[in-house]
């Protein structure tokens, strides 16, 4: 046993966002003194897929960024008590809605095509049986669904219409993904059509996600005595009784560790990762293909097989050709490409959000972050971030995947979508950039039914919850921050029964005015 956890009450396994955030509601609502809550991580630093790390020499790296928006009342009650640890006057919350205002979003050049901007980058290309099918989804009631596929709905034509190249790209949904999830993205969203062609609407973070969001909330945590455990994998989690009543009774760690859990102590759960699995690449080589469920896998696996009510994680990690796509960072030492790209998108850097060539075979994306994109960056860096939706169809300028292909060979298909001359591809001569896959990444949108995903609070569960994104929460979108959270604060209210539960998911889509605005939208008028 762990002599250090005499005085934890409440071990939360996983220390990405939903972790954090339970943590932050535990001290901020629930009362729990910081010494009394312990979070165990895997990996040597916190933050999950919220993440940021490298330099100048080396190269900067960001695996992928989640979007915000107004509605997300969960995450910015929550950044609205995290202050942040360089002007402790300003919110984490605040600070974001001030760059919003001083970095406004609207895109003119959201796609790309033959080498410039498209002639019809504003326009949906939506025939009248994809808008008739569009409003049908809105419709349709969720549980009349089933497992189905987004290409069981549509006709083939509606995939290649700028709306869903748009709307994939944005979401990173494919037609074989979870018809519930896109009917739930729908929904969600669709205060947000009236500017989706310009991505105006969706807020952004001063910098990348792990030094404005989780910087902040672990400089807070540490403040207040929540006790960290990196490098520190459980393994399984012993659970004892019946499906009706059942507790946690111990945590297994590796190296024989294990910590025992009385029936007055508190479990919170991350089963499941989207980033499991990462492997890097470099100039030179590809991202190593990994194929090994691992880590929140491996312990949701071992759990769902044992335990009734945990869920099937088979459903969401058995098919990494379905499921990943690969993405890259690149930092360059002049800033000669973002005055180009500024011209070329008539977008001040920072403003343009991501743009996505469209007759690109791998379906390549890439946008230019406001700079500095991070804490203490060097002066005369410059950092940008693409991905691929298709990385596993081959290139039209690197006749292979983007799976195979190698960070130059990355910056030669980039360049060549863009008909840099040769003067013009020097830029990239000393760049550094670093490729990521990501065998997981959109593994919760794999289409799924009742039961797949386990509830918060699953059947007869005592002192045990589960968070993160592969647990069920009602009409809410998975792969989000606002998921994660308000997963965090649906487990912390429950369990503890000292805070109010989270607010219900904003209904947008119940409003006339809204839904008019999005028809006309659709129709394009």
């Amino acid at each position: 046993m762990l002599e250090d956890t005499v005085n934890v009450r409440h071990h939360i396994v996983g220390g990405g966002i939903a972790g954090l955030s339970a943590a932050v509601f535990l001290c901020r609502d629930a009362g729990v003194r910081g010494e009394e809550i312990q979070i165990y991580e895997q990996l040597n630093v916190c933050g999950g897929s919220l993440d940021g790390s490298g330099d100048a020499e080396t190269g900067y790296l960001v695996r992928g960024g989640r979007m915000f928006e107004e509605h997300f009342a969960c995450t910015f009650d929550l950044l609205d008590s995290i202050p942040l640890p360089n002007d402790p006057s300003i919110s984490a919350r605040e600070d974001i809605f001030a760059f919003n205002r001083m970095v406004p979003g609207s895109s003119n050049c959201r796609l790309v095509r033959n080498g410039k901007p498209a002639g019809d980058r504003y326009d949906l290309t939506l025939g009248a049986q994809d808008i008739v099918g569009l409003n049908r989804l809105l419709l349709h009631a969720e549980g009349g669904l089933g497992a189905k596929r987004i290409d069981d709905w549509f006709q083939p034509a509606f995939f290649g219409s700028n709306f869903w190249l748009m709307w994939a790209t944005m979401f990173s949904f494919q037609p074989w993904h979870s018809l519930i999830e896109m009917q739930r993205y729908l929904r969600r969203f669709i205060h947000l059509f009236p500017g989706f062609t310009r991505v105006s609407g969706v807020l952004r973070t001063r910098y990348n996600q792990y030094d404005s969001i989780v910087v902040p909330i672990l400089a807070w945590l540490q403040a207040r005595g929540v006790r960290f455990e990196t490098s520190k994998q459980v393994t399984d989690v012993l659970i004892e009784g019946t499906r009706q009543d059942r507790c946690v009774t111990a945590l297994l760690l590796g190296r024989g560790e294990q910590v025992k859990i009385g029936p007055q102590d508190h479990v919170y759960l991350t089963l499941g990762s989207m980033t499991d699995g990462a492997s890097l690449g470099s100039r030179e080589s590809p991202p190593a293909l990994g194929k090994t469920a691992e880590g929140g896998w491996s312990l949701w696996k071992t759990l769902a097989s044992r335990y009734d009510g945990l869920g099937r994680p088979e459903v969401f990690c058995s098919d990494i050709g379905k499921t990943s796509w690969n993405s890259f960072t690149i930092t360059l030492y002049d800033p000669s490409f973002f005055e180009f790209m500024e011209d070329f998108t008539n977008n001040r850097t920072g403003t343009g959000g991501l743009i996505t060539f469209a007759d690109s075979g791998w379906t390549l994306s890439m946008v230019l972050f406001h700079q500095p994109h991070f804490q203490g960056q060097q002066q005369g860096a410059y950092v940008f971030w693409g991905y691929a939706l298709r990385g596993d169809l081959p290139g039209d300028y690197v006749k292979k995947t983007m799976w195979e292909a190698s960070g130059f060979e990355i910056i030669e298909e980039l360049c060549g979508h863009l008909q840099l001359n040769e003067d013009q591809r020097k830029w990239f001569d000393t760049a550094k950039i670093v490729p990521c896959r990501m065998p997981y990444i959109t593994s919760q949108f794999m289409p799924r039914k009742p039961g797949d995903r386990p509830d918060v609070r699953p059947p007869g569960a005592g002192n045990f919850a589960v968070i993160g994104q592969y647990c069920e929460l009602p009409r809410d979108c998975v792969f989000t921050v606002e998921y994660s959270v308000r997963s965090a604060r649906t487990a912390v209210a429950s369990l503890t029964g000292r805070t109010d539960p989270p607010p219900p998911v904003a209904r947008t889509d119940l409003d006339p005015r809204i839904l008019i605005r999005a028809s006309r939208v659709l129709l394009g008028i």
